[in-house]
């Protein structure tokens, strides 16, 4: 009985360290198991990449802030090579910069100081929905709660935010992922920033959503322009 205790006592342990205590290095060390359950890890924004996706590096456990600060989140590119897990924020797309030999669409570069503004440095928390085709980990991240252990409300919801500035339109193809909000929640953000008039929405011109700017180029025709009037998904109103 002693040894079945005793057994028992350390596999408990070993569970606890790696749910709440054990770091996830990068993209690499996230079991699907954590993924299918769709968990949620806390960490801070090192670096954003793009209008939609940003590095994380993971801070289970205590310890990480004052006045018990033990651990430290390295602040240079050496010590970060290989340690933080590459997001991609599900739910919507950022209009696309220049990459791979293309234009960038125009306010890339707007909604790319957004998100560096809205979450660069910044403690979130993120659940992981899925990985994507670039080893990205697709997941819904949000500012922690004013109030400890309440559930963040859609305003903490990054996704959220990018739509309601107007910096991003909602991503519905497939295997699209809203977390507990939903996709007509995300498109009631989207239409109100429109209206609004804010962001790109504030353009004289019609604009070529994410998507059909990525369709376009998968599609082989480049940055050609024919006789006819520029495709546009989405209309400033």
């Amino acid at each position: 009985a002693g040894f079945a205790l005793g057994s028992l006592a350390t596999v408990s342990v070993i569970a606890i360290n790696s749910r709440f205590f054990k770091r996830i290095p990068n993209s690499e060390w996230i079991h699907p198991q954590m993924i299918a359950k769709k968990r949620w890890i806390k960490g801070v924004v090192t670096s954003v990449g793009d209008g939609d996706g940003f590095r994380l590096y993971h801070t289970p456990g205590p310890f990480w802030r004052w006045p018990l600060k033990l651990r430290k989140v390295p602040d240079n590119t050496k010590d970060l090579k290989d340690e933080t897990i590459s997001i991609r924020l599900a739910g919507v797309d950022a209009p696309e910069g220049s990459h791979f030999g293309k234009i960038a669409q125009p306010y890339s570069s707007e909604a790319l100081v957004w998100l560096k503004n809205e979450v660069e440095g910044k403690r979130l928390w993120v659940q992981l929905i899925r990985r994507d085709q670039y080893n990205r980990v697709v997941s819904i991240p949000v500012h922690p709660p004013r109030i400890p252990f309440l559930k963040a409300s859609a305003s903490r919801c990054v996704s959220i935010a990018m739509l309601s500035a107007g910096y991003a339109t909602t991503y519905e193809q497939s295997g699209a992922e809203y977390g507990r909000w939903g996709k007509e929640e995300f498109l009631k953000y989207e239409e109100v920033a429109r209206n609004a008039k804010r962001g790109m929405w504030a353009s004289k011109v019609a604009l070529e959503s994410p998507a059909e700017y990525k369709k376009r180029h998968r599609l082989g025709e480049g940055d050609a322009v024919n006789d006819k009037e520029p495709r546009a998904t989405k209309k400033p109103p």
